[in-house]
């Protein structure tokens, strides 16, 4: 069952959390924008409240939380319900798709990227942004999590666990920025610089390769 419950029961406390976190929501927003692919048809898999779909141009999502679909389709959003693990989307329908902070919440991620990797035009990019368990701010996220109204049912995944998992899941030229420098929410510093390691917050963009249907028959 995807972890839904802290974000029907907390969805005003999770859009009140970028209100009090400008510099750290708009550094995230640089860190994706750093490897936004042109797009025409793009989805974001979890999209929540819209938070990172509508600055980022992205019209169309799928979200297992009923309160935070409301939240979105509120702001003009079109929303499908659904899960990551079944995306209820065409084949090879989309040519971006966007996961933000919602690798951690699926029951499954290596089917969810299976799934994205399903939807996707033969040539087409995803984009996983997340908050890297090897990182300070990651460890302190991991110690901590069981007393946290959001990240209580996570489950973090380090950078090279993810980097593995899409290549598994038939992904190619993969590419990796950085961002939120600092072992606490309280000193962070911004920039978006290449690679992993530091950055607490890490965006990873792939390719589904454009030889695919070649590739499927061989």
């Amino acid at each position: 069952m995807p972890k839904t419950a802290p974000f029907e029961i907390h969805s005003q406390e999770y859009e009140e959390w970028f209100e009090k976190h400008p510099d750290l929501y708009r550094w995230e927003i640089e860190a994706i924008e750093a490897l936004l692919p042109a797009f025409s048809d793009g989805v974001e898999i979890g999209i929540g409240t819209g938070r990172f779909a509508i600055p980022l141009g992205i019209r169309l999502g799928i979200e297992p939380s009923a309160q935070m679909a409301a939240r979105a389709m509120e702001k003009g959003l079109e929303v499908i319900p659904g899960r990551a693990e079944e995306i209820p989307l065409p084949d090879e329908s989309v040519d971006f798709a966007l996961m933000v902070t919602t690798i951690c919440f699926v029951d499954d991620p290596a089917r969810s990227l299976e799934e994205i990797r399903r939807i996707l035009k033969p040539g087409g990019w995803v984009i996983l942004g997340f908050v890297d368990r090897d990182t300070p701010l990651g460890q302190r996220y991991l110690r901590g999590k069981e007393k946290s109204r959001f990240y209580a049912p996570a489950t973090f995944y380090s950078t090279q666990e993810l980097l593995t998992l899409l290549r598994e899941a038939g992904f190619e030229e993969c590419e990796t920025v950085q961002t939120l420098f600092g072992d606490s929410l309280d000193d962070m510093e911004g920039g978006v610089k290449p690679g992993y390691g530091k950055g607490a917050f890490v965006v990873i963009r792939c390719r589904k390769p454009v030889d695919v249907r070649e590739e499927e028959m061989s």
